[in-house]
């Protein structure tokens, strides 16, 4: 079974930057399309990015500009890098394969963007 475990979330103020890291065990990402996504408080869960292989990738438009998702195949690790955050971007965010496998989702690390 493939796991996912998510850090790197924290509290920062608008405008500020977090990198959020997604270690995978189970299964080599080279080949497998890994998504970030993220659940705000009363909301749905939603994907944010997503990439395969080295540079294949998808943004929803609400991160487009602003987030890159990015891969290392040594470590078998996703990352998210996120700039120019904002209040909605509030959420805790999570990483699995795309579509999500419902037997693995992890904890997930919350970000918070307040003032």
């Amino acid at each position: 079974q493939v796991q996912f475990v998510e850090s790197g979330g924290g509290l920062v103020q608008p405008g500020e930057s977090l990198r959020l890291s997604c270690l995978v065990s189970g299964s080599r990402i080279m080949t497998r399309l890994i998504g970030w996504y993220r659940q705000a408080p009363g909301s749905q869960r939603d994907l944010v990015a997503n990439i395969i292989g080295a540079s294949t990738t998808y943004y929803a438009d609400s991160v487009k500009g602003r987030f890159a998702i990015s891969s290392d195949h040594r470590k078998n690790m996703v990352f998210l890098q996120m700039n120019n955050l904002t209040p909605d971007d509030t959420a805790v965010y999570y990483c699995n394969s795309f579509p999500p496998e419902q037997n693995s989702w992890g904890q997930g690390t919350q970000v918070t963007v307040s003032p």
